[in-house]
């Protein structure tokens, strides 16, 4: 049995290589943390080339579908409230559901950060899956595109129900923000 034990120092630089390209993968997460719109503008690129390319091959209806239905699920998650008032017992950190309730924050499900790299690891795997013919099954894509609109439409209109019903809104529209003094530093006064 000479092969025995002959694994461990081949393996040794993969590790090592992973290891290294995991530390500098997530340093250059953590750099990109901040610069949202940048961030948000390179996944639409990256959906961009995942459409062109389904469009261009012309297939792979059912890797879209299913990349539909992922991200309507991300969507909703990223829309739904960390502690449910519906489906959970709340210890006090809840949605306030009165007038006279105190006000809390509103917490995610599923974070703005977690959200974005999500969706585009799934445009990326997507994308990779267009390469394997296996997976071009002949559909008539049409029916698929309505039944997600339908699905789309439907689940939409339940979170929307239940954002009225609970009385919540998952974004920072209209929210105040403070700049600091509005006049300029050069010690002019309003009246000036």
């Amino acid at each position: 049995m000479e092969g025995t034990g002959g694994d461990g120092p081949a393996m040794a630089p993969f590790s090592k290589w992973r290891k290294d390209f995991s530390v500098a993968f997530q340093y250059y997460l953590e750099r990109f943390t901040p610069h949202t719109l940048q961030r948000w503008l390179g996944t639409l690129v990256v959906a961009l080339i995942y459409v062109l390319r389904v469009y261009y091959v012309r297939g792979f209806y059912v890797v879209s579908y299913a990349l539909g239905i992922y991200l309507l699920n991300l969507l909703i998650g990223f829309l739904s409230p960390k502690i449910d008032p519906e489906l959970e017992a709340t210890d006090g950190a809840s949605l306030p559901t009165k007038d006279s309730d105190e006000f809390k924050p509103f917490i995610r499900r599923l974070p703005e950060f977690r959200f974005w790299y999500s969706i585009t690891k799934a445009f990326i795997v997507a994308y990779i899956l267009t390469f394997f013919s296996v997976l071009d099954v002949p559909v008539f894509w049409p029916i698929l595109l309505c039944y997600w609109i339908v699905l789309f439409a439907l689940t939409t209109k339940r979170q929307i129900l239940h954002m009225i019903r609970y009385k919540y809104i998952p974004f920072d529209i209209g929210k105040q923000r403070y700049g600091g003094n509005k006049f300029s530093r050069s010690g002019s006064s309003p009246r000036d």
